[in-house]
């Protein structure tokens, strides 16, 4: 599910800058970004340049959310996971019958890691024929759909996503006409790839998504 809606076009690099972005770390400690992955303004910047609807680049930045929320969980690399949440639907708006390898292309080129590169491959096994393997792999496919439906969910809610909760996305999971783009089978096999339960793999994605709930436009004060 990528539904359209308004951002301001400057937000994706002036506003959506991580907290920390830009802060230089004290000179003992070494800062938490993997030297091989680059930095986070380039990818917003390939993103603009790549995707103009506004609806995929908040699902891109929500899956992004999602992505970093599972790595703090993990205890794993939070910026290449991210980033592979980031850049997932790059070529999507582009060259729809070629996704994803046309943007994949493109990520290798400019030097993205295989890590990266293989969640991306590993999010569309049915275009690719890659499986998700890594546990990012698996997050990634796990995010992806998932994000969508919440994302539907807190456009209906007049608190958006501030108190949402697992059981009120379930319940829409189950009407198969509430955001219809949405694979049904994809979030149930998300769910099975992690070895979680549904409710907790819910309640993750809320609360990466939280974390930008501005950005999105998804807080209460953000609905009309």
């Amino acid at each position: 599910m990528r539904g359209v809606c308004d951002v301001p076009r400057l937000s994706l690099v002036e506003g959506l800058k991580r907290p920390d972005e830009g802060a230089q770390p004290p000179p003992e400690m070494e800062p938490n970004v993997s030297p091989q992955i680059p930095d986070r303004a380039s990818a917003l910047t390939l993103l603009e340049s790549w995707v103009e609807n506004e609806g995929l680049r908040k699902h891109m930045l929500a899956v992004e959310a999602s992505c970093r929320h599972y790595a703090r969980i993990y205890g794993e690399d939070e910026d290449l996971w991210g980033m592979a949440g980031l850049l997932h639907d790059l070529d999507w708006e582009r060259y729809p019958d070629e996704h994803p390898r046309r943007g994949l292309v493109e990520l290798e080129e400019l030097g993205y890691p295989d890590a990266i590169l293989q969640a991306i491959r590993a999010h569309a096994p049915d275009r690719t024929g890659v499986e998700p393997d890594g546990l990012l792999d698996r997050v990634l496919f796990a995010c992806d759909e998932l994000c969508g439906l919440v994302y539907a969910c807190c456009l209906v809610r007049p608190t958006g996503i501030d108190d949402l909760a697992p059981k009120s996305v379930t319940k829409k999971l189950k009407d198969k006409a509430f955001a219809a783009g949405v694979s049904r089978d994809d979030v149930t096999r998300g769910v099975e790839l992690l070895g979680i339960e549904r409710v907790e793999h819910i309640q993750n994605v809320i609360d990466g998504m939280r974390t930008i709930g501005e950005v999105l436009g998804i807080r209460a004060e953000d609905r009309p």
